[in-house]
């Protein structure tokens, strides 16, 4: 979530494991960093915000899970996590401000269509984003936290699925593509000025 003032951007992220957080407020001290369910914390604080971005839990819908792993594997199926169209709704009906849910494009039909698609990801929004297509995001091509630059943050770490981590980050430019055009900012200066909140200071 970004509290948006002038050209100052105020970051607050939101996470429940205690560990990925740990990570995360190393990477972006500048941050706010809040241990706590996504999902409640946008319900009770949305008011605080000019931008909402959210990622809600993605696995249930994959199409990855269902085709690979159901019909491929033999895993057993899961309900949907509804959550999603839950967080779509409310942000449509009660959020002043621009907002995005974004999440992977799902094994069924999604019961509300997309704003835009870029990739492989649906994104929901209360604004307009031009296409746009990204080279593969290098996140996915790493097999765990260390090959992408920060061993020096999570080799101690609790994290036991660091692989897992790094699939559900947003690719950064993709996300910086969506922000600026949620404030309506496109240039390069803007790009350069803002790039900080995408990309890590190892991955400079």
């Amino acid at each position: 979530m970004w509290g948006v003032y002038g050209d100052d951007l105020y970051v607050t992220s939101v996470e429940n494991n205690k560990e990925i957080a740990g990570v995360y407020e190393k990477i972006y001290p500048c941050d706010h960093i809040v241990v706590a369910d996504a999902h409640q914390y946008l319900l009770d604080h949305y008011k605080e915000y000019d931008f909402i971005w959210s990622s809600p839990p993605c696995q249930t819908h994959s199409q990855y899970r269902h085709n690979v792993g159901v019909i491929g594997k033999g895993f057993k199926p899961v309900m949907p996590d509804m959550t999603l169209y839950a967080e779509i709704v409310f942000l449509k009906t009660y959020f002043k401000g621009k907002w995005v849910v974004e999440n992977v494009k799902p094994y069924y039909t999604p019961l509300i269509e997309p704003s835009f698609i870029l990739n492989r990801h649906f994104f929901w929004a209360n604004f307009n984003v031009t296409e746009e297509t990204f080279e593969p995001s290098e996140i996915r091509s790493k097999n765990k936290i260390s090959d992408f630059g920060f061993s020096h943050f999570v080799v101690t770490s609790k994290i036991k699925n660091k692989r897992q981590v790094l699939r559900n980050c947003v690719d950064p430019k993709l996300g910086l593509h969506v922000f600026l055009h949620s404030q309506n900012k496109e240039d390069n200066k803007t790009i350069i000025q803002q790039r900080e909140l995408f990309v890590p200071e190892a991955q400079k």
